[in-house]
């Protein structure tokens, strides 16, 4: 079992890693969380949790231990897959999903695309037990200057593609991150995907 890789970050976008190990390279599905963690790094760890199925073999990246806990909680709950479970740990961080299931805020919770009351009110109900509150960590807010018009396409075309890649149509992608950069032009990439979740 792979526990975690730890090399060059050869390739990245809002969805995949790609870390060069020795001249292999691994490529592993993460969140957005982990992509802020690791964005702008020439090396990198990620901690690694390994899908294995008949038909498929997968890896998840994870920038902290802490977040692979929570997804590995998350795929334990009937219906969350890892798709799933990384959407969820896309539009919230692990201190505000350790919050709302410790408040057993269905509502936020539902408010994640793919996320139904029925399936919010499922994760509260089998994780709050086993979430310790003293696990919560502070969540660091990152400043980010304007950014200049050539990085503003950048950034569209990034958050797109990343929305494609989680299975949203790129019509409605487009759609909605041109409406919030129009909004907001100096948005970071992982805050436009963030938000471009909530309205899809």
């Amino acid at each position: 079992m792979i526990e975690y890789l730890r090399g060059e970050l050869a390739e990245l976008s809002p969805a995949t890693a790609i870390i060069d190990c020795n001249g292999v390279g691994y490529s592993a599905a993460i969140s957005l969380n982990t992509y802020s963690a690791i964005q702008g790094q020439k090396t990198c760890k990620l901690y690694i949790y390994e899908a294995i199925r008949e038909d498929t073999y997968a890896l998840y990246g994870f920038a902290s231990k802490q977040e692979r806990e929570l997804f590995l909680l998350l795929i334990s709950v009937s219906g969350i897959g890892g798709n799933t479970a990384r959407m969820i740990l896309s539009a919230l961080s692990p201190s505000e999903l350790i919050h709302i299931i410790s408040t057993e805020n269905a509502g936020l919770l539902k408010t994640v695309k793919g996320i139904g009351l029925k399936t919010a009110q499922r994760i509260i109900v089998d994780l709050k037990d086993k979430l310790k509150t003293d696990a919560v960590a502070t969540a660091s807010g990152a400043d980010f200057g304007a950014l200049p018009a050539a990085a503003v396409a950048e950034v569209q075309d990034e958050a797109v593609t990343a929305l494609t890649l989680l299975g949203f149509a790129q019509a409605a992608s487009q759609k909605v991150v041109i409406a919030i950069l129009k909004e907001a032009p100096d948005t970071p990439v992982e805050q436009v995907i963030k938000l471009a979740l909530k309205r899809l």
